[in-house]
């Protein structure tokens, strides 16, 4: 399987990621090719998650499968402290932690499961978007 990552750096949230499926009776012949794009947190605009530049520490290198309703406003921890991960606790709170990053308020355009980032490394805060592959990342948590 090849996964080939597109990015158009004026519109970030377009990120789409292509995956073709090999067939092994073919060669290298693709069989089927799927085109994904990352979902829009539709409060991006209205909230300030480009003005924090640093990331959380890492809580675990595989992202999140979570069903999220259309009209709800959920909060993903940043920091990467909660324990009701992806989700935020309000452990950032905690004045003895001294934590900086704060979390990103979201809400989807409709119904359904939603890949959200547990390595809190993606800069489409807070879907996925495949940087946990990377080689430092996948060393960071055993």
């Amino acid at each position: 399987m090849s996964i080939i990552l597109k990015r158009n750096l004026r519109s970030p949230w377009l990120l789409k990621q292509v995956v073709a499926c090999y067939s092994s009776k073919s060669g290298d012949a693709p069989a089927a090719a799927a085109v994904k794009t990352i979902p829009k947190n539709l409060l991006e605009d209205k909230q300030t998650a480009y003005l924090q530049k640093e990331n959380g520490v890492i809580f675990d290198k595989k992202p999140f499968k979570i069903h999220l309703d259309k009209d709800k406003t959920y909060s993903w921890c940043l920091c990467g402290k909660s324990k009701s991960q992806p989700l935020c606790d309000g452990m950032h709170k905690n004045e003895f932690l001294k934590i900086k990053e704060r979390p990103i308020r979201f809400k989807v355009e409709k119904s359904g499961d939603y890949w959200l980032c547990n390595c809190k490394q993606t800069t489409h805060r807070p879907f996925c978007d495949g940087t946990h592959k990377q080689p430092h990342i996948q060393a960071a948590v055993k």
